[in-house]
């Protein structure tokens, strides 16, 4: 046995310097045949890394959701853009919060923690001197806000809830406000421009990101629901955010939610609701199909250039055993087995697979420093596991396409072999 051992490492170690030797001596060929297992790579990585990072930017805006806060709106998130399917619908009153407050208040065993009322809009212009921002997303809402939400405050503070009652024109800003507005100094106790009011500056939030890559929750104003009433005029678009008790009990929180909204609204048993209640789940649903449309069209790119790269590597090998063909005859003739001939041919090919493998990881590890550099709010991930995949593909590419040409190999006939021209 231990014979054995000692003659197969020996084997394998005289079968890594040939296919070393034979790589070098062909360069070229070497990389043109490797070049379809590197595409295959490059497509399976980039599908991994693009994969991994909608994971995680997705991951992360829910955060900014908060996985323990629902929603109840006029429209509903899973038909996002079907605005004629509600327009006929009644509008929310922020008053409902109020009375699901007063509800949850009186029932120890209910789901729900708080109800905070919002009203927002996404047409504001905030300005300061000679600097004014558009498209600035304004938002209305009471001083029990920060229990529905997951940003931090950088400096300052949040309003009172004496502030909140008497509609205090004070607000608080997002990073993008703040330096867009104020890029040299301190925006606390600055007064900025909403229409024709004044808002004072009390508090500045922690710079959180972009949802899904598109709403970003750092250009935002906060203000009091009064004060925006004020500014922009009532039954604007209005939310009722809703906490619950426990994060694992979303469904029982919602049914709970429906059943007290349908009460508020004074809705018949057996009629459709005319409101809607949102979650995250919405929004999972609507990510599916884009994470399996790119994992389809990754596999798909990766197995035919992968297929392209075996048959490639497959007809070259055939072309070395018969480039070789008096050598594998001399050495057989010496005394060498047909195992020894069938690793050394594939072990040259996993060789080449290996080395496509590894230029096709660097190639995709640079094309993912690159896109976070051009673009920084694009979500990309490049993990261990990609890395253990591609080699692992690599290795497997290079045993199936060089089993046939490396079992022929160790099939010659020695005598014929060297007779071989």
């Amino acid at each position: 046995m231990n014979l054995n051992y000692q003659q197969f490492r020996y084997e394998t170690a005289e079968s890594l310097k040939m296919a070393l030797f034979q790589i070098r001596a062909n360069k070229t060929r070497s990389f043109l045949t490797a070049l379809g297992v590197i595409i295959g790579i490059v497509a399976i990585t980039m599908m991994g890394t693009a994969i991994n990072g909608i994971d995680r930017g997705f991951e992360k805006s829910l955060a900014m959701l908060g996985y323990d806060v629902i929603y109840v709106q006029k429209s509903s998130w899973s038909t996002m853009g079907q605005w004629w399917l509600y327009r006929n619908r009644p509008d929310l009153k922020t008053e409902y919060a109020a009375q699901l407050n007063r509800i949850i208040a009186d029932d120890p065993r209910s789901e729900l923690s708080i109800a905070v009322p919002q009203m927002s809009t996404y047409i504001a212009t905030a300005k300061y001197r000679d600097r004014n921002l558009e498209q600035v997303f304004s938002l209305g809402t009471t001083h029990d806000y920060l229990q529905t939400a997951s940003g931090a405050l950088s400096a300052g503070r949040f309003f009172t809830p004496a502030e909140s009652a008497g509609s205090e024109m004070v607000c608080v800003v997002g990073d993008d406000i703040a330096t867009g507005l104020f890029p040299n100094e301190s925006a606390l106790g600055k007064s900025i421009q909403l229409k024709s009011r004044k808002c004072r500056i009390i508090g500045t939030f922690r710079k959180q990101g972009k949802f899904l890559g598109l709403f970003s929750f750092d250009n935002q104003i906060i203000m009091p629901l009064g004060a925006f009433e004020r500014i922009y005029g009532k039954n604007m678009f209005i939310t009722i955010r809703v906490k619950i008790k426990e994060q694992s009990r979303v469904e029982p929180a919602k049914e709970e939610l429906l059943g007290l909204m349908r009460r508020i609204r004074r809705i018949p048993a057996g009629k459709e609701a005319d409101f809607s209640i949102n979650e995250q789940k919405a929004f999972k649903s609507q990510l599916d199909p884009i994470k399996n449309g790119i994992a389809v069209a990754g596999i798909f790119i990766t197995g035919m250039s992968l297929f392209v790269g075996a048959i490639g590597i497959m007809n070259i090998t055939f072309v070395s055993v018969k480039e070789r063909t008096r050598e594998i005859g001399l050495r057989k003739a010496l005394g060498a087995r047909r195992q020894t001939i069938l690793l050394q041919f594939l072990i040259e090919s996993v060789m080449i697979c290996l080395i496509g493998g590894f230029v096709g990881l660097v190639t995709s590890l640079s094309l993912t420093f690159a896109i976070e550099k051009i673009m920084p709010d694009f979500p990309v991930e490049f993990s261990l596991n990609l890395v253990m995949a591609s080699l692992a593909v690599s290795v497997l590419t290079g045993i199936v396409s060089g089993l046939a040409p490396a079992v022929t190999a160790s099939k010659l006939d020695p005598a014929d072999s060297l007779r071989y021209e």
